[in-house]
């Protein structure tokens, strides 16, 4: 089976002449390129799902801090207003953010996580879809690999939009097959999630993943469920997935280096940012704002 991972409009289609979800179509294309049986793939998939599923817990820990010092504790505060019902939105969504805090704070420190599709971003797709879920990461697995191919999944390369941005669409694919959306729906969840997040910088206080980086795994997971609920209810991207795709790596390449992971500007370069450097590293930062 010869599966284009360029585009996510031939992706679908094929999903479509093959009467399977793109999950499935996936599934069976990797085991053939791979040589192993589908169980096989699938088996593999599962680990890295019940590595997702592990992070959680720890990640809640209310005494985690990473090796910096700078961030630990707030998924476990998220988790709090959520089960004494104190948050805005509900269970699902206010599960979503502690579940995304969680996984980025613990890969702040150190824990084990699996990378979806970066460190930087990992707590997007293990908080949308944790709820079900191994074959669903076949399908966001598929955005990545178009995205990868296409544009870029790298900050430094990019900026957050190819990070976070590059997860949540991922993410939003995958809540759409979860919820038995067709894949012109996914096509659009794709396409208004990374439309929604085009353009963001990577801006690392201390050049560490974590200020800003876990807060924006939260983000990127409410954007995620934003563009699944959207496409979900028949609402149509007027710019299709692959075009958003594009136009993410013209933007990323139109982003001056200081926004691009060198912690040279944006956040980084704040004079609070700038304290911050000197406290994790004992010396002043040598980039001006």
């Amino acid at each position: 089976m010869d599966l284009n991972y360029y585009s996510i409009h031939e992706l679908l289609e094929s999903a479509k002449k093959e009467g399977l979800s793109l999950s499935s179509l996936v599934l069976a294309q990797q085991a053939e390129q791979l040589e192993l049986t589908e169980e096989e793939v699938y088996n593999k998939m599962r680990e890295n799902y019940l590595v997702m599923h592990a992070s959680i817990e720890p990640g809640c820990d209310p005494d985690l801090r990473s090796t910096s010092g700078l961030t630990g504790g707030d998924a476990y505060k998220m988790k709090c207003a959520v089960e004494e019902k104190k948050n805005l939105t509900g269970s699902l969504l206010g599960g979503a953010l502690y579940r995304a805090l969680a996984v980025s704070e613990l890969n702040a420190s150190m824990g084990r996580i699996v990378a979806a599709p970066t460190a930087g971003s990992c707590g997007i797709v293990p908080a949308a879809i944790l709820k079900e879920c191994v074959m669903s990461l076949f399908t966001a697995s598929a955005v990545g690999m178009v995205i990868a191919n296409n544009a870029s999944l790298a900050g430094a390369e990019g900026g957050c939009q190819a990070e976070c941005g590059s997860a949540a669409a991922m993410a939003a694919a995958a809540v759409v097959e979860l919820a038995g959306g067709t894949p012109d729906m996914i096509d659009s969840a794709v396409a208004i999630t990374l439309k929604n997040i085009l353009g963001l910088v990577c801006d690392p206080v201390a050049g560490l993943v974590e200020i800003p980086c876990i807060k924006r795994n939260a983000s990127g997971v409410a954007g995620a469920f934003v563009g699944a609920e959207l496409a979900l209810a028949g609402i149509k991207s007027a710019i299709p997935a692959d075009e958003v795709i594009i136009t993410m790596k013209k933007v990323g390449n139109a982003m001056p280096a200081t926004l691009r992971e060198t912690a040279e500007g944006g956040l980084a370069a704040t004079p609070t940012g700038r304290k911050l450097f000197e406290q994790v590293f004992g010396k002043p930062c040598r980039h001006k704002c």
